[in-house]
């Protein structure tokens, strides 16, 4: 069983055809990550696609909540020197570090540091927000 820290599970899935609004309720922003691989990637046909699918997922919230007061945005990173990231084979990771304009991964704390922006500025919504360096797969 998955634990963290109050939540046991968030599940996000689609299949069904029951319309409706999300929710209502007043005030709030819900942030979505998803990746610069939303654009396709070879070899990611999966990843990419569910990537994809959050930045559709949360401009749709963004069109149904904001009469709610309520603002969506996806902060979309490029390759972060996450556990995921160091865990690929240090050659893939090296070719894919070489086609950053700023010639390194990203740091998880600038990943933070894009999604406090959101928090803080209101005027943001529906939108996504690339933290990733520059490149395009």
């Amino acid at each position: 069983m998955l634990k963290a820290g109050g939540i046991d599970a968030v599940v996000n899935n689609a299949g069904l055809n029951r319309d409706g609004l999300l929710f209502k309720k007043s005030g709030g922003v819900i942030v979505s990550t998803s990746s610069l691989s939303r654009q396709g990637n070879v070899g990611q046909t999966n990843y990419s696609a569910a990537k994809a699918g959050v930045v559709a997922m949360t401009r749709t919230r963004a069109m149904e909540l904001s009469r709610y007061d309520i603002r969506a945005v996806v902060v979309s990173p490029g390759l972060t020197a996450t556990e995921m990231a160091l865990s690929m084979p240090d050659e893939a990771r090296a070719r894919l570090t070489a086609s950053i304009p700023v010639r390194r991964m990203g740091k998880p704390a600038e990943v933070g540091h894009a999604v406090r922006f959101v928090l803080e500025n209101d005027f943001i919504n529906g939108r996504t927000v690339d933290i990733d360096g520059g490149p395009r797969l």
